[in-house]
């Protein structure tokens, strides 16, 4: 076994390339985020919104944003009207992470745009990802770097979204995401 190798981590590439702000910056979010975002006591949407586009998000009219939640980086967010972030979403935008509008990401889903070089040295290495209007994300789904969820699309619970582009209007669902079916039935004869 001595000939398979390992990478040693004390040589990686720092997360630091990633922030895109001054490291006061980065720590003063940290505790903003522990105090009114992620808190489960801090009840008001309306304070976790302000608090995040004090720190650069783009965020719309009319968003629920739910307690419990985890946002890396509120500078790389990007939230249209209307939409709906469940309890206990974190999203681990280490890149851009662009919402719709009347989206629903619902409970303990996780969206991360950073993974690493695994072969080589464990550099970060950052996608995208797009939720495009009226998409629902249920419930437990992780949802990777380089997702694209088109349009009134649904991921069923529990799945998986690796770097896949889901067309508008399907049902995509489980590990690894796959067609299930169409969202809404569509009569092109009216």
């Amino acid at each position: 076994m001595s000939d398979i190798p390992v990478i040693d981590l004390s040589k990686a590439p720092g997360e630091r390339a990633a922030w895109d702000r001054p490291a006061w910056q980065v720590y003063l979010w940290a505790v903003c985020e522990l105090i009114f975002i992620t808190n489960p006591w801090q009840i008001s949407s309306s304070i976790r919104l302000r608090v995040l586009r004090a720190f650069g998000a783009e965020i719309g009219r009319d968003v629920i944003f739910r307690p419990r939640t985890r946002v890396k980086f509120p500078w790389k967010l990007h939230i249209g009207d209307r939409s709906w972030i469940g309890e206990g979403v974190w999203i681990h935008n280490q890149e851009h992470v662009y919402i719709g509008s009347d989206v629903v990401i619902s409970q303990e889903t996780f969206l991360t745009t950073g993974s690493h070089r695994h072969r080589s040295d464990m550099a970060l290495i950052t996608r995208t990802i797009d939720i495009d209007d009226g998409a629902w994300v249920t419930s437990r789904c992780v949802i990777l770097g380089g997702s694209s969820i088109g349009r009134s699309a649904l991921v069923q619970p529990l799945s998986l979204v690796a770097g896949t582009e889901i067309p508008s209007n399907e049902i995509w669902g489980g590990h690894p995401a796959s067609a299930r079916g169409r969202r809404f039935e569509i009569d092109h004869n009216e």
